[in-house]
C-alpha cells in the first residue's frame, strides 16, 4: 500500500492537486463524496442487476474512495492494514463467533 500512495501523491503533485486539498477535514469530505456516487449505482434496483448494468463505474467509484482513503490515512500517519487488524480483534470481542458444532 506505501507503494501506491506514493503513486497517487506523485499523481496528484504533477497536477498541482495536493495545495490546498491535502487535510484531514477535506479527505474525508471526499471519502463520503465519492461513497455517495458509490451508492448511487445501487439505488432502485437490486445489486445483481447494478453490477450487471454497472460494474466498470461501480469499481471506479470503489477505487476512488479508496484512492482518497489512503491520502487520508497518509495525511494522519495511520497504517491502515495495522489499523484494521485492531479493529478486527476489537470486533471479535465484542462479537464472538457463535459456538459451533462439529458436523459428521
Amino acid at each position: 500500500m506505501k507503494q501506491l500512495t506514493e503513486e497517487i501523491l506523485a499523481f496528484n503533485e504533477a497536477r498541482g492537486w495536493s495545495r490546498g486539498n491535502r487535510d484531514a477535514r477535506s479527505l474525508s469530505i471526499s471519502i463520503s463524496l465519492e461513497a455517495a456516487e458509490l451508492l448511487e449505482h445501487f439505488q432502485w434496483r437490486s445489486g445483481e442487476e447494478a453490477l450487471r448494468q454497472d460494474r466498470e463505474a461501480i469499481e471506479d467509484e470503489a477505487a476512488d474512495v479508496f484512492i482518497y482513503l489512503l491520502q487520508f490515512a497518509d495525511v494522519l500517519g495511520i497504517d491502515l492494514e495495522e489499523a484494521a487488524r485492531r479493529k478486527m480483534a476489537k470486533n471479535a470481542l465484542k462479537y464472538p463467533a457463535p459456538e459451533r458444532e462439529d458436523v459428521r
